[in-house]
């Protein structure tokens, strides 16, 4: 096998026997490959807390930094998981694929018991490259500070990340006229969800100031649902529509 193959190499076992099972998670470990388990298991955790989780089908990741990951189907976050730097062990307990995390500071440990199998792959991986992220809410943020006519011509920005008993402020500025303006920035389309969140910052804010103060509410975002911009509508708020790289 040439060295290109081995990075390439791919094992997948489909409703393996336990021990078959083991053998092919126990194996890839050793060489440092990225393993995958799917069946019916039950998850069991001890460290600063402890949590059972009865049986279910569920997916588990071991990553070859020590990464362990256990999901459901639901949500995008592992109900379980350990950090880089924890040890791995597949063994048999009373016949069934046990696979055990555990971490030393602190010390923590995650046991999943599968009651059945259906697949186990390794993936033999390489990849050097590094996450290269743009066009964030930092970006648009800035294109704000920099250029503060997006919002309006004679918006002029007084501070960022304004606390609220509502959160932050992503801009608090003025208008032309010396009002009070909040600025929310989302860097996709939004919906109804963003109008209601810069709804609330805006009344946080009326809250703060004196009575005479007004109060108005731009978000800006590259586009908005016929909804958000009918609620924007109702609740006297405006919309900009700006990315983070300026396209």
């Amino acid at each position: 096998m040439t060295a290109s193959d081995q990075r390439r190499r791919v094992e997948t076992e489909l409703r393996p026997g336990h021990d078959a099972a083991r053998e092919v998670v126990a194996t890839a470990r050793e060489r440092g490959d990225l393993v995958t388990v799917f069946g019916r298991c039950t998850v069991e955790y001890e460290g600063r807390a402890s949590s059972y989780l009865g049986p279910g089908d569920r997916h588990v990741m071991l990553k070859p930094d020590g990464t362990v990951l256990v999901h459901t189907d639901e949500g995008q976050q592992p109900v379980n998981w350990q950090p880089p730097g924890c040890t791995h062990d597949a063994t048999l307990a009373n016949g069934q694929l046990e696979v055990r995390s555990e971490r030393t500071t602190p010390e923590e440990s995650i046991v999943v018991s599968f009651e059945r199998v259906q697949q186990v792959s390794a993936f033999a991986m390489e990849d050097s490259s590094e996450l290269s992220v743009s066009g964030t809410e930092a970006d648009l943020k800035q294109r704000i500070l920099d250029e503060p006519d997006l919002v309006e011509p004679g918006f002029t920005p007084l501070a960022t990340e304004r606390q609220t008993p509502a959160g932050a402020v992503d801009v608090y500025g003025e208008d032309a006229e010396g009002r009070v303006v909040v600025v929310e920035l989302k860097r996709r389309r939004v919906g109804p969800d963003a109008v209601g969140q810069l709804d609330r910052y805006v009344q946080a804010v009326e809250r703060d100031l004196h009575a005479e103060s007004e109060v108005r509410g731009v978000l800006v975002a590259p586009s908005v649902t016929d909804r958000a911009r009918t609620l924007l509508g109702e609740k006297g708020h405006g919309f900009v529509a700006a990315t983070p790289d300026g396209e």
